[in-house]
């Protein structure tokens, strides 16, 4: 090999920036470049005809490398450390070099510097085991997170269990308590017996009041609050609740003045009795809290617009007043202006609380300001939507001339007391009455006898009154009028009436006059409905409104007809699907496809405006489907959803060509 020869060989090799080694046969360093020189920090001198193995921590393996070489010829990615002051990771890899002769004369061994990936494959597998601590951390922090959400909600239905096996227990002696004490108002009493039943019908009535107050709040907080939306006239609704408000401010010899602001539309959407409790509740403390001069409520429009109304509800009074220190605190549960308010005015601190809370839940505002000794105003503002409806009417607290006071009413009250109250009350209206203790008892006494109307129990032993008046819809076939007696107004036993079947109810102590009213409006309305009764046949009236209700969806599209229209195409493409897939589920036993069709039908009730009752009443079947437990109606609930269904078809395939109709386009979506 020449000169030049050799140099070119030699800037290849010095071109490898990793160390490389030429050996011989009995593994003794015939040459190596530049880069060998700098890892072992010795001279070409020093290293030439020394061992191979000599510079690595485990000379063996290294002899191992050089015997592989010229046993296959070749070696591939065979690790070792270098000896040198960093302890050098490296991956050898060589082959043979021979003569042309083809006699094996060495080989040469390239040493590839794999500190940095060593290091990299370092932090990897840390950060690997790092993130998969991490994931079990969160997956622990989620676990727990779920338990402990499960634990509150345990203890919310608990709560909710308590509070409506307590409001049962404590308003059944209550509502025999004030109902005799009405009825001894009527008999001949000597004036100590009239001032000592008065005391005991005002302790009463204060009892009652700090149960409602109680259970209220609970609601809320639960989130179980429900708001109607119905349209109510709001000038005729506020004058009527001053009116029952006057001789309250009359006992104390108080002006009541009321400015009512005549922009304000004349019928809204909201929910009047609410709004009722509210301005009651701030019109109750500020008579407490004011001993002269006045009360003032004054209503105003703010704002309005072509959909809606901002009106601000104001109580002013000359009363008391409350410290500015105390303003920020006295909305909040069991407080009060002052630590001796409850005992010089009563009350337990949950009235503003409740105000709060029932404003906020509606989207609204309270505020308050006030000066001692010169009175203080409360304030709310609440939004309500603008309707073309009529307002819902009243039944009249006189019976109508044409009523027929001799009806027949099945009274379902398994408590004698109770039983003797409201026989004596009923007999007072001219009605007749009879008793059952329990809905099994009045099931038979309906099947064998005529009644006008039911009022029902609701806890009862053997059967309760869900259960009966579910049979009394589903199985006897009856449209006789029930209406729920419960000592329990939470909303969701309250929910759970309409969804049975049930017209209405009334809350114990039971109020003579509400009473006396739904029994009237009921009764005359069951008698229209009774064209077409034969002489054993009851025949079902049609429902007297549509089951949907186009006034969400119109809002949700502002009023955009093509939107409104693809929505409704939708929704008639996907409904009889799912109304089929539900009724073939439930009757093959498949509760994983119930789950799922109802799942997917759930979402619909509202958007087409059908009742939350059937939505609730879906829900339930959603729930029956995912744990098999309380079977009670289900059925029932399949069959009266498929009717809601196919009836909401109808209406929206009436609703879709009247829209189509009035503009010259159609959605893509429409199937022809």
């Amino acid at each position: 090999m020449d000169y030049k020869e050799l140099e070119y060989a030699r800037s290849l090799i010095e071109a490898s920036l990793d160390p490389l080694v030429t050996i011989s046969t009995n593994g003794k360093i015939m040459d190596m470049n530049h880069a060998m020189e700098i890892i072992t920090g010795k001279s070409r001198e020093q290293l030439i005809r020394t061992d191979f193995f000599d510079y690595f921590t485990e000379p063996e393996k290294a002899r191992q490398v050089y015997e592989a070489v010229f046993a296959k010829g070749f070696v591939k990615n065979y690790p070792l450390v270098i000896r040198d002051h960093k302890l050098t990771d490296v991956l050898f890899n060589g082959s043979v070099f021979k003569d042309e002769n083809g006699l094996v004369l060495g080989a040469v061994v390239v040493a590839r510097d794999v500190t940095e990936q060593k290091r990299f494959e370092k932090e990897l597998t840390e950060a690997k085991v790092f993130a998969e601590l991490a994931t079990e951390i969160a997956q622990h922090a989620k676990d727990n997170a779920e338990a402990a959400t499960l634990i509150a909600g345990d203890a919310v239905k608990a709560k909710q269990q308590f509070l409506s096996n307590m409001s049962h227990e404590i308003r059944t002696p209550m509502n025999a308590i004030i109902g005799f004490t009405k009825v001894l108002f009527k008999t001949e009493l000597s004036t100590k017996q009239l001032e000592y039943l008065s005391a005991i019908k005002t302790s009463g009535d204060a009892l009652i009041v700090l149960i409602n107050d109680i259970l209220d709040l609970a609601k809320v907080d639960a989130g179980k609050m429900i708001f109607e939306h119905i349209p109510f006239n709001m000038a005729n609704s506020i004058s009527a609740m001053l009116h029952l408000f006057e001789p309250k401010i009359q006992e104390k010899n108080l002006r009541l003045i009321k400015e009512f602001d005549s922009r304000i539309p004349t019928v809204l959407l909201g929910d009047p009795i609410r709004l009722h409790q509210i301005i009651i509740n701030l019109l109750s403390n500020a008579a407490k809290f004011t001993s002269e001069g006045s009360i003032t409520i004054i209503v105003q429009l703010i704002d309005e617009n072509a959909e809606s109304a901002l009106i601000r509800f104001s109580i002013k009074d000359t009363g008391i007043g409350i410290q500015e220190a105390k303003i920020l605190t006295i909305f909040e549960n069991f407080q009060q202006a002052y630590s001796g308010t409850s005992r010089l005015y009563g009350g337990t601190g949950l009235g503003l609380a409740i105000v709060k809370q029932l404003v906020e839940q509606q989207g609204g505002s309270v505020s308050v300001t006030s000066e001692i000794a010169s009175g203080s105003e409360f304030s709310f503002i609440l939004e309500f939507l603008k309707t073309a409806q009529k307002s819902a009417i009243l039944i009249d607290t006189v019976a109508p001339n044409n009523f027929n006071n001799h009806l027949k009413i099945l009274v379902v009250e398994d408590i004698p007391l109770n039983q003797l109250l409201m026989k004596t009350v009923l007999d007072d209206f001219g009605f007749a009455i009879e008793i059952a203790a329990n809905g099994k008892i009045a099931i038979d006494m309906i099947t064998l006898n005529k009644y006008d109307l039911v009022l029902m129990d609701l806890q009862m032993p053997e059967m309760n009154g869900f259960e009966a008046t579910q049979y009394i819809r589903n199985v006897l076939h009856s449209t006789i009028p029930i209406i729920a007696l419960t000592a329990d107004v939470t909303t969701v036993d309250l929910a759970k009436c309409k969804l049975v079947g049930m017209n209405d109810y009334i809350a114990k102590p039971v109020d003579e006059k509400l009473l006396y009213n739904k029994i009237v409006g009921l009764t005359s309305k069951n008698q229209e409905r009774k064209v077409g009764k034969t002489e054993n046949k009851l025949t079902i009236a049609p429902p007297a409104s549509k089951y949907t209700d186009l006034d969400y969806l119109e809002k949700r599209t502002k009023s955009n007809p093509l939107l409104m229209l693809e929505m409704i195409a939708l929704y008639l493409e996907q409904t009889p699907t799912l109304i089929a897939a539900m009724k073939l589920s439930w009757q093959n036993k498949d509760w994983q496809s119930l789950h799922a069709a109802m799942h997917k039908l759930i979402p619909s009730f509202s958007i087409v405006g059908i009742s939350p009752d059937f939505e609730n009443m879906a829900k339930k079947v959603k729930e029956y489907a995912l744990s098999q437990q309380q079977t009670d109606g289900i059925q029932s609930f399949v069959l009266q959803l498929e009717t809601v269904c196919v009836q909401a078809c109808i209406e929206l395939q009436d609703a879709f060509k009247l829209i189509e109709k009035s503009k010259p386009y159609t959605s893509p979506l429409i199937k022809k």
